[in-house]
């Protein structure tokens, strides 16, 4: 194992069994949602650990999560990291992952809720994988709410 992969392993977060390859010198993580493998960054660590913690532990549907959900936001096209969607697959949750070594500061903030502004969903969750933040919007009061832990996917259902 690299290095860089060792440093990478100490996330707050569960660990899980990894699938990891190496070609042409460069090492790459399989993606369960999307069934192939990514080059392997401190953001794709992030997400592959995330998206384990909240199928396994947070009990999400596999079948609701997709990753790399492109938006448009006027005439530039973004990317969601990971989009939670309901039993009608309308968008319920937007999931943004930095890195590690990246502090989440407002403009991570700004970014998500800027897809937001396009998606309109309930749910913010944001994580570098030491720092988990998760925010509950009310749309009908205008109101957001800050969570000490991320729900389990019941509790998402219950709001």
């Amino acid at each position: 194992m690299t290095i860089k992969f060792l440093i990478m392993n100490l996330l707050n977060l569960p660990q899980f069994e990894l699938k990891i390859k190496k070609q042409n010198e460069k090492e790459y993580i399989f993606d369960r949602l999307r069934k192939q493998y990514f080059r392997l960054t401190p953001e794709e660590y992030v997400r592959q650990h995330f998206i384990n913690y909240l199928i396994s532990y947070k009990h999400f549907p596999e079948s609701l999560l997709a990753n790399e959900m492109q938006i448009g936001l006027g005439s530039v096209i973004k990317r969601c990291d990971t989009v939670l969607y309901d039993q009608f697959l309308n968008p319920l949750m937007i999931i943004e992952y930095k890195s590690p070594k990246v502090t989440i500061k407002q403009n991570t903030f700004d970014q998500i809720s800027r897809y937001n502004m396009k998606l309109q969903v309930p749910w913010l969750i944001i994580s570098n994988g030491l720092q988990h933040f998760c925010c509950k919007i009310d749309f009908n009061s205008g109101t957001s709410t800050f969570l000490n832990e991320i729900p389990d996917y019941s509790e998402i259902q219950c709001f």
